[in-house]
């Protein structure tokens, strides 16, 4: 007997998880245990029911698609559903299995289920490198136990390199996260980040001014008065940023 799929539903749009919760009624592979609205209800339906598959929407209330992938350890086989076609490539990045675009016909539903089972579902999902840009609203989100922090970028003072992982500087906070400073530089540089140092790269919506430390040694001086090193290479990424 062929084992019955666990299926979540995770969509904000109740019209949207009972048309998926019709088409997957009619076949008797699959089960569906949970229905969530918002990312929050979704991270605590996924870690307790432990599903075989979720369909998950991209844009909700609270977290999106990508930032509930990123705070899963494990993620199961994901079948994205969404109104929005511009998120299909990040989509596929992460591993999903497809990315359906509402309105779902039955047609294309019934090609997702097939895609499902022709692939190896057990093999894990990708968790995405960043979900800053991946939202209207930039943000990231930090997961430290059980709490989960969302930290808009604007808050962010600067980003700090520690091995494998990363702080994050907020005026009044710390965060941990495991990800390497690249993949920040990579996706912030449109947001006003600058590398200034090996191991630091600095929003410069918080820079005062720069001050010379010795010959070609200088210092980014913030409007908290604290000071962080400035590099060579990094002085010229912060006057090509600056237009200085």
């Amino acid at each position: 007997m062929e084992k019955i799929m666990n299926v979540i539903l995770v969509d904000d749009e109740p019209l949207a998880r009972k048309l998926i919760r019709g088409f997957l009624q009619s076949d008797s592979r699959f089960a569906v245990v949970a229905e969530c609205g918002d990312g929050f209800e979704a991270i605590k339906a996924i870690k307790q029911l432990k599903p075989d598959l979720i369909f998950l929407d991209v844009q909700m209330p609270r977290l999106n698609g990508f930032e509930i992938l990123e705070l899963l350890d494990e993620p199961p086989p994901i079948i994205f559903t969404t109104a929005f076609d511009e998120y299909a490539i990040k989509a596929f990045e992460a591993g999903a299995i497809d990315y359906l675009l509402k309105p779902i016909s039955p047609e294309r539903f019934d090609k997702a289920i097939q895609r499902l089972f022709s692939q190896n579902t057990s093999s894990k999902i990708a968790v995405p490198a960043l979900n800053a840009n991946w939202s209207g609203t930039q943000r990231i989100v930090v997961k430290n136990g059980a709490d989960v922090r969302i930290i808009p970028l604007n808050e962010l003072v600067y980003i700090e390199s520690m091995d494998d992982y990363v702080k994050l500087h907020t005026e009044k906070e710390r965060h941990l996260k495991k990800q390497p400073l690249q993949q920040f530089e990579d996706q912030l540089q449109s947001s006003g980040f600058v590398r200034i140092h090996r191991t630091i790269l600095l929003n410069t919506a918080y820079l005062q001014k720069i001050e010379p430390m010795g010959k070609d040694q200088y210092v980014a001086l913030l409007r908290n008065g604290q000071q962080l090193p400035i590099s060579r290479q990094g002085y010229q990424r912060l006057k090509l940023s600056l237009g200085v």
